[in-house]
């Protein structure tokens, strides 16, 4: 049988923080996807950048866009390529981020700019791209800042914005913010892009903490995950008016952390019809199938090999895990766990 192989492009963020020596996971990774099987490749270190957390792929453009979550954030450009049946990166440059640690980028439908979420900072950043995709200037084009807090001292003194989303319809940019329990809304310029203050579009039960955000196919329920309160929150979406009401709290997985372990949920994803959501802590995917009015119930739990499963990527089928702190790449199908590879500190999981 001939095998079929998909590139996957791997963001890491290793537990000794900003600046640990290269091999130890401080750069973007490529590691093979046999599409039949699902079986994994060897890993290869393909660039050296600081705290790649996350990831973005243009590939009209032909670029990947890397975070740089650190104290000074940027936001690095690649061109991707192909040598010897592989895909490849070259830097193109990198940019301030418009904030301290950005955790999260989207690309604009536009081709022109590029939305930042930068945690520490809270702020929400748009860069300027170049016309052959890459990062232009010495300063973000806007940076977009809030106030507020939450009633969970220790995470929610100020705001923390944890990522960002493109509202169903394209006339807003959502920005879900862990520390004030809201989705910031702003007013989208579709020509250009750029943004304009637009108030909240959702606000959550104090001291959910949202975390990551997916809609449903036709774009009337947004799922959330909510780090804090360990629920994934499902809204009523009104894509006319870009506002989200909350109709349903789920818990994100079943109890299980033990002594000293605390559940985090972490990043959602619609597949099909079903929802997905890993659980750091726990260590577990949880799918959950939506009812005719969005609202979900449990269908299911996967006990994960690796530690702290930050993010994961559905691929032609295969779900693969980032299990961070398990220096591991898992893939599961079926509720069953595929196969594995070790890699140091995997933090996001993005298709080449």
């Amino acid at each position: 049988m001939t095998e079929h192989l998909r590139d996957l492009w791997i963001g890491t963020y290793p537990s000794a923080g900003a600046g640990t020596p290269a091999g130890l996971g401080e750069g973007v990774w490529r590691v093979a996807l046999e599409t039949d099987g699902g079986r994994l490749g060897e890993p290869e270190l393909v660039v050296t950048t600081p705290a790649p957390s996350f990831l973005a792929v243009d590939r009209q453009a032909g670029v990947l866009l890397a975070v740089g979550e650190e104290a000074d954030g940027t936001v690095t450009a690649f061109r991707t390529g192909t040598a010897d049946g592989h895909a490849t990166l070259t830097p193109l440059g990198s940019v301030p981020s418009g904030g301290a640690d950005p955790c999260h980028v989207l690309l604009d439908p536009s081709g022109r700019v590029a939305y930042v979420a930068n945690y520490s900072s809270g702020t929400l950043a748009v860069l300027a791209r170049t016309p052959d995709g890459g990062l232009d200037g010495d300063a973000p084009l806007q940076v977009l800042g809030h106030e507020g807090s939450g009633p969970v001292a220790d995470r929610q003194e100020a705001p923390h914005a944890h990522f960002v989303a493109l509202a169903p319809g394209g006339s807003h940019v959502l920005v879900v913010d862990l520390g004030t329990d809201e989705i910031r809304r702003y007013r989208r310029d579709p020509g250009t892009g750029l943004l304009s203050e637009d108030g909240i579009a959702a606000t959550l039960r104090p001291g959910a903490g949202p975390r990551h955000l997916a809609f449903s196919a036709d774009g009337r329920i947004a799922y959330v995950t909510c780090e804090l309160d360990v629920t994934v929150a499902v809204l009523a979406w009104d894509v006319e008016r870009a506002t989200g009401r909350v109709v349903q709290h789920v818990p994100a997985a079943e109890d299980g952390a033990g002594p000293g372990r605390r559940a985090l949920p972490s990043h959602v994803e619609r597949a099909g019809d079903r929802v997905l959501v890993a659980t750091r802590g726990t260590d577990v995917l949880a799918t959950f199938a939506p009812a005719p009015d969005g609202t979900l119930a449990p269908a299911g739990q996967v006990s994960l090999p690796g530690a702290w499963p930050r993010h994961f990527a559905v691929v032609e089928g295969w779900t693969v895990v980032a299990d961070q702190v398990g220096d591991s790449l898992t893939v599961l199908r079926d509720g069953a766990v595929v196969s594995r590879v070790a890699l140091p500190a995997p933090a996001c999981v993005v298709p080449a």
